[in-house]
């Protein structure tokens, strides 16, 4: 069963409120960026990504969390999250019954979130480079 498959089913197991918010915020997150991958990972959670995780989305008992993973790092001028202030990385937006998520604001978090993805992923890889040239002007 593919990743998509997953997120599908678990879609359709929730036949609450949960079900079509999870599926909301699917659509929304797709539609961001025709390029980013649906995973299916840590023994059942919807994961989008591109570049490196975007977020990653649950439902539990009473609302349906979205935890951005590099969240702290990303501009969130309409106020999406609301929870995981007390980390330095992560953040989160808790979604409970009869809450509307802003998808043009949800949109722009995602790209944000790939932005930065693309910018860590560019960095990273500079170093790589500048350490070979470092450890190749070494040798005799």
């Amino acid at each position: 069963m593919t990743a998509s498959e997953h997120i599908d089913r678990m879609i359709e197991d929730l036949t609450d409120w949960r079900g079509k918010t999870l599926a909301g915020l699917r659509k929304s997150i797709l539609a961001a960026d025709p390029d980013i991958i649906e995973e299916w990972k840590w023994m059942g959670s919807p994961v989008w990504s591109r570049d490196g995780i975007i977020a990653v989305g649950n439902a539990h008992k009473g609302k349906v969390k979205l935890t951005f993973m590099y969240g702290a790092q990303l501009p969130d001028p309409d106020k999406l999250f609301n929870t995981g202030f007390e980390g330095n990385v992560r953040r989160a937006i808790d979604l409970f019954e009869g809450d509307k998520i802003n998808d043009r604001a949800l949109r722009a978090l995602i790209r944000a979130a790939i932005e930065f993805n693309q910018a860590k992923s560019s960095k990273s890889a500079k170093k790589a480079t500048a350490g070979a040239r470092a450890t190749a002007k070494r040798k005799p």
